[in-house]
């Protein structure tokens, strides 16, 4: 069935312009939109210290010692590995039969999330240079997890990193002091209702040049007498 049928039009969490009396928002029509509800999430931020590294260099050959830069990630979304979903509730259970209910919901997850960092760095010539790397931290939380359903739940994670200071070992080795920043989500891809006011408007493009170009043309056309800069001061 359609979602513009004669039977779901009379249907209120069905897509469908909005009767004018409750335009008062200025809310035009009831949109339904795909996408990726976060359900429970999680912030974590932390410092790593002295967490020794391999890069990958990009390019070369670069002549050791290496002399670094600095290092940030260059996703913002993290590789989640290894996760491991318990639920409180069934083993709470098998413990306790009077078990908080209010935790029934929740569960215990457990990943390794995988950062991807770039590592900036000048060789013994002065060629500058970067190279990738992984960082890797363990996450031991408990967030609100959905019970099952056709379209399942999925764990996320958004990371930031960014070194404070870092250390030379050997070869393609580092030692970094990292700044991490790790949200964990739980997610799942919905068809979800919204109020929507129409389409966005679209401005057009200010073209750079010809900003310059207005500001050059603003310009007097020749170059000002001592005269004139003293009547101006």
């Amino acid at each position: 069935m359609s979602f513009y049928t004669a039977a779901s039009r009379a249907n209120k969490n069905c897509p469908g312009l909005v009767a004018g009396g409750q335009d008062t928002l200025g809310v035009r029509e009831r949109v339904c939109v795909q996408v990726k509800k976060v359900y429970d999430a999680c912030l974590q931020q932390l410092v790593l210290e002295d967490e020794k590294v391999v890069i990958c260099p990009t390019g070369g050959p670069f002549t050791r010692p290496l002399n670094f830069i600095g290092c940030r990630n260059v996703k913002s979304r993290g590789v989640v590995k290894n996760l491991r979903v318990d639920r409180i509730r069934d083993r709470d259970k098998k413990h306790d039969k009077n078990h908080d209910r209010d935790r029934d919901n929740f569960a215990r997850v457990r990943a390794d999330v995988e950062i991807p960092i770039v590592v900036e760095f000048v060789d013994a010539n002065g060629v500058r240079g970067t190279g990738t790397a992984t960082i890797t931290v363990p996450k031991d939380v408990v967030l609100f997890v959905p019970d099952e359903s056709i379209i399942p739940f999925e764990i996320e994670a958004t990371v930031g990193a960014t070194c404070a200071d870092g250390r030379f070992l050997n070869d393609f080795r580092f030692k970094l002091d990292l700044c991490i920043t790790i949200i964990l989500k739980v997610i799942a891809e919905v068809e979800l209702l919204i109020p929507a006011f129409g389409f966005c408007f679209i401005p057009p493009c200010e073209e750079f040049a010809e900003a310059i170009c207005t500001e050059f043309f603003g310009l007097p056309l020749f170059p000002p007498q001592l005269e004139d800069i003293r009547i101006t001061d």
